[in-house]
C-alpha cells in the first residue's frame, strides 16, 4: 500500500479467498499472530496452487501477490514456518512472508533471519 491508498480489513469471523477467473487481480496483505495463521495458512495455500496452475496450464485466474506478517513470541511457536518459506522459495515475489518475534532470547536461525524483525 501507498500513503492514502484504500484497504479493507477485516477481524476474525469466516473468511476466504476465492477469485473467480476474470477477476482482477488482487494484492493481499495477511496479518496473523500466534495460532491465527491456521486460516492464513490456508489461503497461502490456495494462492500457490492457483500460481502453480497458472504456471502450469495457464488458467485465466489473473493472480497478484500475497504478503504475510507473522508474530508469535519466538520462532519456535511460528507454525507453518518451514512451509511458508518453501512457498516463498517456490514462488519468488508473489508470496512473501516476515515474522515478527516478541520474546525471543535466542539466536534466530540462519535460515529465519532475513525474513525476522523484533528481539
Amino acid at each position: 500500500c501507498t500513503l492514502d491508498s484504500e484497504v479493507a480489513l477485516r477481524v476474525g469471523g469466516d473468511f476466504f479467498f476465492d477469485p473467480q477467473p476474470g477477476d482482477s487481480p488482487v494484492n493481499l496483505v495477511l496479518i496473523a499472530g500466534g495460532v491465527g495463521i491456521n486460516p492464513l495458512f490456508s489461503i497461502l495455500l490456495h494462492i500457490a496452487d492457483l500460481h502453480g496452475y497458472q504456471e502450469g496450464k495457464g488458467n485465466r485466474h489473473k493472480l497478484g501477490t500475497a504478503k504475510l506478517y507473522y508474530s508469535a513470541k519466538t520462532t519456535s511457536e511460528l507454525l507453518f514456518k518451514k512451509n511458508i518459506l518453501g512457498l516463498m522459495k517456490a514462488f519468488p515475489g508473489k508470496i512473501t512472508c516476515c515474522f515478527h518475534v516478541t520474546q525471543q532470547c535466542s539466536q534466530i536461525c540462519k535460515e529465519l533471519q532475513p525474513h525476522v524483525t523484533g528481539k
